[in-house]
């Protein structure tokens, strides 16, 4: 990666959404030549700054479809591929959905990645193919890797087909592992499940689970930076690295902190279980020393990073001020 950081326009999947658009901005400010690709059903024309071809290019396209957006890859010399279902229990419940939307379009980038020459791929994986792990923080190394959703399997999958690509055709991968990412232009999670409800109905929320459950939570804006500083310095076949914080926050304290936001008055009730749904993994910290040996340090901890997106949430008239 690090040899190409400064040539060659860079192909965004999914570049439209909460991560996505805070690294096209970046990629920007760096002097690239960005192309969006993106279906726009997460996503939003909002999260971006003004289409400015040829510096900035989007094309609303289905990945699964590599005619409507194999243009996007000529003379490209780098892929991201951030672009996948973000919606867990949807999942769940058709199953082919992370198969197609994660697994097979996945596919369907890298051949078209591959038969443009581009050799240089980063992948935004999840801290879901860990499973449930006996070990915290949870290293890069752990195993074995059990998923416990369809949405984790097709991160997985994901993964091996990258680094596939990678042993097979001569491609230089990376591989992020995320915790919780929140920040600005959220359409989904856990702070944006929590606001829509008391939205809704302010005077109860309803939290899933026992409120136990604890993750970390990093921002877009650090977790971005940890990605771009990772491209510049690694140029392995294959570079797999874990993005998350020190620390972890219970779902009770972000539920606590959500209600205060809209006036402290709302009663919390919990439907129990120590999982929030099926597939969910209630427990998560991983381990950053890989990521922290290159230079990196979150800015924000797990609970100035939620304290921080409330605000802005607030802000933003998402809840009464």
């Amino acid at each position: 990666m690090a040899a190409a950081r400064r040539a060659g326009p860079v192909v965004v999947t999914g570049g439209a959404g909460a991560i996505g658009s805070v690294l096209v901005r970046e990629l920007l400010a760096r002097g690239r030549e960005v192309r969006i690709v993106d279906n726009l059903s997460g996503g939003r024309r909002a999260h971006l700054p003004p289409i400015d071809p040829p510096r900035l290019t989007l094309i609303e396209a289905d990945l699964k479809d590599p005619a409507q957006y194999a243009s996007a890859f000529d003379h490209a010399a780098e892929l991201w591929h951030l672009a996948a279902n973000t919606d867990i229990q949807k999942g769940s419940r058709n199953p082919r959905l992370d198969l197609e939307d994660g697994v097979l379009a996945s596919f369907h980038v890298l051949e078209a990645a591959r038969t443009h020459g581009v050799r240089r791929a980063v992948y935004a994986s999840s801290s879901v193919v860990y499973g449930y792990p006996s070990v915290f923080p949870t290293p890069e190394s752990y195993g074995p890797l059990e998923p416990q959703s369809l949405y984790a399997a097709a991160k997985l999958a994901g993964e091996a087909l990258f680094s596939a690509y990678a042993h097979t055709y001569g491609f230089r991968v990376l591989l992020f592992r995320f915790a919780n990412i929140i920040g600005p232009n959220m359409t989904h999670g856990v702070l944006f499940d929590l606001f829509a409800k008391l939205l809704k109905d302010p005077r109860r929320l309803e939290v899933l689970g026992d409120g136990r459950q604890a993750k970390s939570y990093l921002r877009t804006e650090d977790c971005v930076a940890g990605m771009l500083l990772a491209a510049e310095r690694v140029d392995a076949p294959v570079g797999i690295f874990n993005l998350g914080t020190d620390d972890r926050t219970s779902v009770r304290e972000i539920a606590e902190k959500v209600v205060a936001a809209h006036g402290g008055t709302a009663r919390i009730e919990y439907t129990g279980g120590e999982r929030g749904w099926v597939g969910d993994v209630p427990q998560q910290l991983l381990a950053i020393d890989r990521i922290r040996a290159l230079g990196w340090r979150p800015r924000w901890t797990s609970s100035e990073a939620i304290d921080r997106t409330i605000a802005e949430m607030v802000a933003d008239r998402r809840a009464p001020s």
